[in-house]
C-alpha cells in the first residue's frame, strides 16, 4: 500500500494484477497493526469492507467494471452518515448524528466501486484545528508522533499518510481539510462552496461548510472530485454548474498562467522554513512558465471576522442541544467555542451574511482581474507538538486555534477553491505545504498548478518513517 496511488491501483485492479480482496485485506492488516499508534479510525468496518471487496471481485470476474475506482479502498470522516455505521462526530456519543439518506458523496463513491474501510477520527464536532480528541484519542502525525495531525479532518489526513486508505473525505469550515493535509504531508482540496453536496453530512456552519478529498496526489484528488462534484437535489446549496473532466485537464501546461504571491497578511509571522518552502515552490512554478506576480490583496481580516460571527452563530444553533443539556460531555475548548454563538444577535448574524457577500464580490473582482490563482502558505509553522497546543487556559487554547487556522479561514468565507500540496520538510522532518487558490468553480486551474508543481518535485515520493 505504500507504493500505490488511487490511479495506479485502479489500473492494476483493472489489469487483474491485484484483486480488490487482496488490497482490502492488506489495508485492514495495516490498520490492525499500526493504527493503535496513529488513532486515525473511530470505526473499522472489516466485515463490511471484505464483503464489498468480494462483490467487486465477482463483478470483475464476470467482466463488469465500474470504472477507475473499482476496488479502491477509502475511508470517511466520522461526520458522514453511512448506512449501517455510527457517526459520533468525534463526541462521546456513539451515534450522535444520523440522516434520512446516506451522505451523497459517499454514495457516489460507493457506486463508482470503492470499498468503505470505516469512519475516521476527528476533532470533537469539527471544532478545532489540531486533531486532539479526549474521547477517541489524539490523532498522531504519522511523520512525527507527538505532533498535531491537524484538524478537524485529522483522521482523514493521517489515514492517507499512513497508508491505511488511499483516499478519504473530510470537511472544511475554516481549514479542516487543508490544515491536516498540510500537517500530514498529503494533498487536500476544499472545492468551491456548492461544488460538492453536503447532504448526509453533519453541519457545523451551513454557510461555510465544504466537503472534499484528501489523497496522496493531486491527480487522485482530481479523480475523486470528478465523482463527488455536481448538483444534488438533497442539498439546495449545491451548484448546477457542469462538472469538468478534471483529470483530462491536469496536464495542460501552466505556461502563461498568472499566479499571485501576496505581499500582505499571508506571509506575516511565518516560521522561516515555511516561508522559504512556499517561496521556493513559487520559483518552481515560475520555471515551468507560470508568471509569478507580487500583489497586495484586499485585507482578509474583515472577511475572517464576519465568517467567525457566522460560524459561531450557526454552530451554536446546530449543536444547541448537547451544549445546553450535556455540556459536561464536551471538551472545554469545544464547549467554550459553542457558547460564544449563543450570545450573537440576529442583527449581527444577518449583517455578517450581508458583509460576507460584499467582501466576496470585491475580492474576486479585484484579485482575479490580475491573476489566475494565488499561492500562499497553509499553516504558519510545521506541525507543533500536541502537548504545547493543549497547554494553558481554555482562552489560551482557543486563541492558539485562531492563530493556527488564520491562513485558511479567509477562503472559507470567500467560498473559493483551495488546494493544499506538500512542498518540503522542516529540518526536523515535519511537512511543509503550499496553498493554491482559484476563482469560484475553477478547480481545474488550481489542480493544474498543484499537479505541475508535484510532478516537478519529489515530495510525493516520500513516506513517513513508520512506512
Amino acid at each position: 500500500m505504500a507504493d500505490w496511488t488511487i490511479a495506479t491501483l485502479g489500473r492494476a485492479i483493472a489489469r487483474r494484477e491485484v484483486s480488490p480482496l487482496e488490497v482490502t485485506r492488506e489495508c485492514l492488516e495495516r490498520i490492525a497493526r499500526l493504527d493503535a499508534k496513529i488513532r486515525s479510525f473511530i470505526t473499522v468496518d472489516a466485515e463490511g469492507a471484505l464483503a464489498t471487496a468480494r462483490e467487486l471481485e465477482a463483478e470483475l470476474a464476470a467482466g463488469l467494471s465500474r470504472g477507475p475506482l473499482h476496488g479502491v479502498p477509502l475511508a470517511y470522516k466520522d461526520l458522514c452518515h453511512i448506512l449501517g455505521l455510527p457517526s459520533s462526530c468525534g463526541t462521546a456519543t456513539r451515534e450522535y448524528f444520523s440522516a434520512e439518506h446516506e451522505c451523497t458523496a459517499v454514495s457516489r463513491l460507493r457506486e463508482a466501486g470503492t470499498v468503505t474501510l470505516g469512519k475516521l477520527n476527528m476533532t470533537e464536532l469539527a471544532l478545532g484545528p489540531f486533531g486532539d480528541n479526549a474521547h477517541h484519542g489524539d490523532v498522531q502525525n504519522p511523520w512525527c508522533p507527538g505532533h498535531v495531525a491537524g484538524g478537524s479532518s485529522s483522521g482523514s489526513a493521517a489515514a492517507v499518510a499512513a497508508g491505511f486508505a488511499l483516499g478519504a473525505l473530510g470537511s472544511d469550515t475554516g481549514g479542516s481539510i487543508r490544515l491536516p493535509a498540510a500537517c500530514c504531508g498529503v494533498v487536500g482540496l476544499k472545492p468551491t462552496y456548492g461544488r460538492v453536496s453536503r447532504a448526509g453530512v453533519m453541519p457545523l456552519s451551513w454557510s461555510l461548510d465544504h466537503l472534499g478529498p484528501l489523497t496522496r496526489t493531486v491527480a487522485d484528488a482530481a479523480l475523486l472530485l470528478g465523482i463527488i462534484a455536481g448538483h444534488d437535489p438533497r442539498d439546495a446549496t449545491s451548484s448546477r454548474r457542469g462538472v469538468p473532466y478534471y483529470e483530462r485537464l491536469l496536464d495542460t501546461p501552466v505556461e502563461g498562467l498568472r499566479v499571485g504571491l501576496p505581499e500582505n497578511y499571508f506571509f506575516d509571522g511565518l516560521a522561516a522554513e515555511m516561508d522559504a518552502g512556499v517561496r521556493a515552490a513559487a520559483r518552481v512554478l515560475e520555471g515551468l512558465g507560470a508568471e509569478i506576480v507580487s500583489l497586495r490583496l484586499p485585507d482578509p481580516r474583515p472577511v475572517v471576522d464576519v465568517s467567525n460571527v457566522i460560524a459561531r452563530a450557526e454552530s451554536a444553533a446546530v449543536h444547541a442541544r448537547i451544549a445546553r443539556e450535556r455540556p459536561h460531555e464536551l471538551q472545554p475548548a469545544v464547549r467554550a467555542r459553542l457558547e460564544i454563538g449563543f450570545h450573537i444577535t440576529a442583527h449581527d448574524y444577518l449583517q455578517a451574511l450581508r458583509l460576507r457577500s460584499r467582501y466576496t464580490r470585491a475580492f474576486v473582482a479585484e484579485v482575479f482581474a490580475e491573476t489566475d490563482a494565488l499561492l500562499a502558505p497553509v499553516i504558519p509553522e510545521p506541525a507543533p507538538a500536541l502537548d504545547a497546543v493543549k497547554a494553558g487556559t481554555v482562552e489560551e487554547v482557543v486563541a492558539r486555534m485562531g492563530r493556527f487556522s488564520r491562513l485558511t479561514r479567509p477562503f472559507n468565507g470567500l467560498g473559493l477553491p483551495a488546494l493544499s500540496v506538500p512542498c518540503g520538510f522542516s529540518p526536523g522532518g515535519r511537512p511543509l505545504a503550499l496553498q493554491v487558490v482559484g476563482r469560484p468553480f475553477d478547480e481545474a486551474t488550481v489542480l493544474r498548478l498543484g499537479h505541475a508543481y508535484e510532478r516537478a518535485t519529489d515530495w510525493v515520493a516520500r513516506r513517513p518513517p513508520l512506512l
